[in-house]
């Protein structure tokens, strides 16, 4: 928790595993016991019925039924240390003090553990610093943990973080499929293999100029973004789909390619403006 705190991407952290419960821990010397004929099952009932509360059975009194509770007096129980002067009697018969069997440690635990997954867990929450997003907090969590948590822990999202990384792999994929849809789309419709790749050269230049727009107005790549992307080649797809078309049909009519080319692109340069600007209007 110290490296969250420490970080600059992140603000008002907490954690849900709190040490804030005090404990006694009581080890058993067994050597002793056996020694003086005290079994650790004796040590163990004794600390159970005297500070349990534990039911020992009902008496009856004026047609009434009591509950009969072991349980040491509390001004005999109100500190850890008062536990050595609890006696018990041995295999022959003799009282003997527990602090010659035990020995206290006295610490402190958390007051309820947690369970994701079957296993033991701690929850990390915490707010992200002015101007930063929600995949750079996550990259700076992992960072946190590969350089803090040995081999045997595991971490795991949930809530906003699982949704976001989930649908942020599954916005890649449909980027990807995407890409190899349209090419084979217009492999279909040309019946050939360059003419797509003619479009598709357009796409990684549009890409790179949505990049720049992004970083010059201070935007980042979150779902919406990845979204705009995605529009951003169907639509420079079919602008390329109808230049290649019209040099195409110009090329048939006997026009040299390069001509061809120049005037498919004058052509279409208005309607593809426009569809541009609507598109950005509508959006």
């Amino acid at each position: 928790m110290k490296r969250v705190y420490e970080s600059p991407v992140f603000q008002m952290a907490d954690a849900d595993l709190k040490f804030s419960k005090p404990e006694a821990r009581i080890t058993i010397n067994r050597d002793k016991a056996n020694l003086m004929g005290i079994s650790t099952q004796d040590i163990a009932q004794t600390l159970q019925y005297g500070l349990s509360g534990q039911r020992m059975g009902y008496f009856y009194m004026n047609g009434k039924q009591y509950e009969i509770l072991a349980e040491i007096n509390r001004q005999q129980r109100n500190k850890p240390a008062d536990l050595r002067s609890i006696y018990l009697r041995n295999d022959e018969g003799t009282m003997v003090q527990l602090d010659n069997l035990i020995s206290l440690e006295e610490n402190v635990a958390p007051p309820q553990l947690y369970h994701y997954n079957r296993f033991l867990s701690a929850t990390i929450s915490t707010g992200l610093a002015k101007g930063r997003t929600i995949g750079e907090g996550l990259d700076e969590m992992d960072r946190i943990a590969r350089e803090v948590l040995p081999d045997d822990f595991r971490t795991a999202l949930a809530g906003d973080s699982k949704e976001f990384r989930e649908s942020s792999s599954s916005l890649m994929f449909a980027f990807v499929l995407a890409i190899v849809l349209i090419y084979l789309i217009l492999a279909a419709q040309f019946e050939s293999f360059k003419d797509p790749l003619v479009i598709m050269l357009t796409v990684p230049l549009a890409i790179a100029g949505a990049l720049v727009f992004m970083w010059g107005a201070g935007q980042t790549m979150n779902i919406f973004s990845q979204i705009g992307i995605i529009m951003l080649i169907g639509l420079v797809a079919k602008n390329g789909i109808l230049i290649v078309e019209f040099a195409n049909q110009k090329q048939e009519a006997g026009e040299p390619k390069m001509q061809a080319i120049r005037d498919a692109a004058l052509q279409r340069l208005r309607p593809i403006l426009m569809t541009s600007a609507s598109t950005i209007l509508g959006l």
